[in-house]
């Protein structure tokens, strides 16, 4: 049966890259400095703060899917 289903895939953020996060605690401008598997570190164009989270920043979209998801 087919239902609406959000999916969340981990974004590939790459050094260089400047974001914008749109809300929560993180919200604004950052500038990507540093990407590995558990960690990404960022920059405010700003006041130059310099910090190091777990990797949160995520792409989403909605599309009808079969729920739950079969394994293939």
């Amino acid at each position: 049966m087919s239902e609406t289903v959000l999916f969340f895939k981990r974004y590939p953020l790459t050094p260089g890259q400047k974001i914008h996060i749109e809300d929560g605690p993180r919200k604004g401008d950052w500038l990507v400095i540093g990407v590995d598997e558990k960690k990404v570190a960022l920059r405010c164009p700003v006041s130059g703060t310099e910090v190091s989270w777990d990797r949160f920043c995520y792409f989403t979209e909605e599309r009808e899917a079969e729920f739950p998801a079969q394994n293939k």
